[in-house]
């Protein structure tokens, strides 16, 4: 009965040629898809590879520590928004064979940069440039801050620029001559400068400075007094050179401006070392009889131009003088101190006393 039953159902015959000749269009499908599975997915990380995350941001810091791997400078790239997935620039590096070559250092880098772009930054080691620090003291002039340039590597002269290459951008030197070069401006201060810098570079950074520290108030004071910017740097400059204190500065300045009110010379000792390009406790009559505009012994009026870069103490001081009775001075070559005289007489005794 069961034979019956089985020899009773029906027969499907399969067509052998049929299923044979099917199986390599199953095998060129699933090849396909996974081609294009894998050329998709190559395709997409490449794009994300090379597209910056905000074409808008504006670059930052970061820092490859020493001893970071791989995989700790991408997380760390993620982490402050510079790139969007960190196993994209990890794929890149590895991929790439460098993943041992990338570089410790501070780097500008910006999220408007590819991770191509990046990777490739950090395997150069293209760090941003450690500045120079150079400390300009007050009274130094012109040729001694290229002096101290020249040692930090930068070999430019400043010297050989004048006020009107800077003019048309820095109001202070309305007043000066066009033709006079920039001793008496360029700021005493404390500066870092990148290696590659250049003499413009220099200059501008020393000039916003001062155009930073000689603030309004001053410049307020010196257009109520009826007096202009290059006279007060010039005479800051004497003053800076002659005296240390601010209080003394004031009482100088009180002198130096009541000399030129009364038609008389200034007589300023720093005249005669900026010209003898010397300095000295006390200068001979010989000294102060040497022919020059700067000669303020032979010559009424302030000199020329600055005779150095005064600090802001001798600017306000020059700007803000101190009246007293006093019409001389001279400084202790022992202390620095100054001692100031009412009466020729009265100087010449001091000068006595104290230049044995």
């Amino acid at each position: 009965m069961e034979d019956e039953d089985f020899n009773n159902q029906p027969v499907i015959l399969v067509n052998r040629e049929g299923f044979s000749s099917a199986r390599p269009w199953i095998s060129f499908l699933v090849l396909f898809l996974l081609i294009a599975f894998i050329a998709g997915g190559f395709f997409y990380i490449r794009h994300q590879m090379s597209t910056p995350l905000n074409l808008k941001a504006e670059e930052r810091t970061f820092v490859v520590r020493t001893g970071e791997n791989l995989t700790d400078i991408a997380e760390n790239l993620e982490e402050e928004g510079l790139i969007k997935n960190n196993f994209y620039f990890v794929f890149y590096v590895w991929r790439g064979g460098f993943s041992n070559k990338l570089q410790a250092g501070n780097y500008s880098l910006s999220p408007a940069m590819s991770i191509s772009q990046i990777a490739q930054k950090l395997k150069e080691g293209d760090v941003i440039p450690t500045e120079i620090t150079i400390t300009i003291p007050e009274g130094f002039k012109t040729s001694q801050i290229e002096e101290r340039l020249k040692k930090q590597g930068f070999p430019f002269l400043i010297s050989k620029f004048q006020i009107k290459d800077f003019k048309n951008k820095y109001d202070f030197f309305k007043d000066a001559p066009p033709e006079a070069n920039l001793e008496g401006f360029l700021f005493p201060d404390t500066y870092k400068f990148y290696p590659e810098a250049i003499a413009n570079d220099v200059i501008e950074k020393m000039l916003d400075n001062f155009d930073k520290k000689f603030a309004r108030d001053l410049r307020s004071e010196i257009l109520r007094q009826g007096k202009n910017f290059y006279d007060i740097i010039t005479m800051a400059s004497l003053i800076e050179k002659e005296v240390k204190t601010f209080e003394d500065r004031q009482i100088v300045s009180g002198i130096f401006w009541k000399r030129l009110k009364e038609g008389r010379p200034l007589e300023s000792c720093a005249t005669i070392a900026y010209l003898l390009n010397l300095d000295k406790w006390r200068y001979s009559i010989e000294d102060t009889r040497k022919p020059s505009p700067y000669n303020t012994y032979l010559n009424r009026g302030l000199p020329p131009g600055p005779i150095c870069n005064p600090g802001i103490e001798s600017i306000r001081a020059a700007v803000l003088p101190k009246d007293t009775s006093y019409d001389f001075f001279l400084t202790d070559p022992e202390t620095g101190n100054t001692i100031f005289s009412k009466t020729l007489e009265e100087h010449n005794t001091n000068k006595a006393k104290y230049f044995k």
